[in-house]
């Protein structure tokens, strides 16, 4: 099974997961009277909004480099995160909005209506069901190495945190009496701050991707690390890197003796090529500028 069919099918069952949750909280909201389940249900909806993102991107990025895209179309999946990312933010703030506007109401005197035991219900499945797609999917997008396939897992265990804070709020709700239904909004807008966290973290990484952000400088210092391993080649400089998709580019500028044939230096050069290759996957970019030793 190719990479392209493997992360198909790890988002295709999460998109099935999404799909009956959403109905099963949106119904459960409704009867039962809770805004903080349906603003879980609206979360489970940009869920299932991202898995076709993610589905339409990766078939995208997966095309083999071409005459008009040279480094390959890995950024596509790039933008896959950073519209996870836009589309959780999004949910985030018309949910702490909607649970906004309840709390006014509450303070101004307004009796707000008790939530059902069928919302807390749809809360417990939800917090299961999310959290197993979560450790699927995670598992799944670190063996695949796609950010896009891990932005989507985080967007699963956002939705099992979320639906943690519903279940708070509406078993409080439920517990306590009328006197506390207000549990059930603040619930609603906890849970939007901690999906507006998740979203700036896959907006950062994404936008950083986006702008050519060099890889960490951990990262950077195992690369100079590899190259300074090989016999006569000296000071490594000019070290850039970036990240393009699945994949990471490198460019550097090094030194060798002088007295080197070109044959000898082409093949030291390759070599360290090669060596880059195995530690950060064959499809890494490597690009090296030879200079001799003065």
């Amino acid at each position: 099974m190719t990479r392209e069919h493997q992360i198909y099918k790890v988002t295709l069952w999460g998109s099935v997961g999404n799909v009956v949750l959403m109905a099963f909280k949106f119904v459960a909201g409704t009867l039962g009277h809770s805004s903080a389940m349906i603003a879980d249900a609206v979360h489970s909806l940009s869920d299932f909004i991202t898995d076709l993102i993610v589905l339409l991107f990766v078939k995208i990025s997966s095309k083999p480099q071409d005459e008009s895209h040279d480094y390959g179309h890995g950024k596509f999946e790039t933008f896959a995160t950073f519209f996870v990312g836009l589309a959780l933010m999004a949910a985030a703030i018309g949910i702490i909005f909607s649970g906004g506007m309840k709390l006014v109401s509450w303070v101004g005197g307004e009796q707000l209506v008790a939530p059902g035991k069928l919302a807390l219900w749809a809360a417990l499945i939800s917090i299961l069901v999310k959290e197993g797609l979560f450790r699927y999917t995670i598992h799944n997008g670190k063996v695949l190495n796609s950010q896009a396939v891990i932005a989507n897992a985080w967007h699963h265990r956002s939705d099992a945190l979320s639906s943690i804070g519903a279940a708070v709020g509406i078993g409080g709700a439920i517990l306590l009496g009328d006197r506390w239904t207000v549990l059930d909004p603040i619930a609603s807008i906890v849970v939007g701050f901690m999906l507006v966290k998740v979203a700036f973290n896959l907006l950062k990484s994404s936008i950083g991707e986006l702008t050519e952000a060099s890889l960490p400088q951990a990262t950077e210092c195992e690369i100079e690390g590899i190259i300074k391993s090989f016999p006569d080649v000296f000071e490594p400089h000019n070290i850039r890197t970036r990240r393009i998709g699945d994949h990471i580019a490198i460019e550097t500028h090094l030194r060798m003796d002088g007295k080197l044939s070109l044959n000898e230096a082409h093949e030291r050069a390759t070599a360290i090529e090669h060596k880059l290759k195995e530690r950060f996957g064959s499809a890494t970019h490597v690009t090296i500028h030879m200079e001799p030793t003065k």
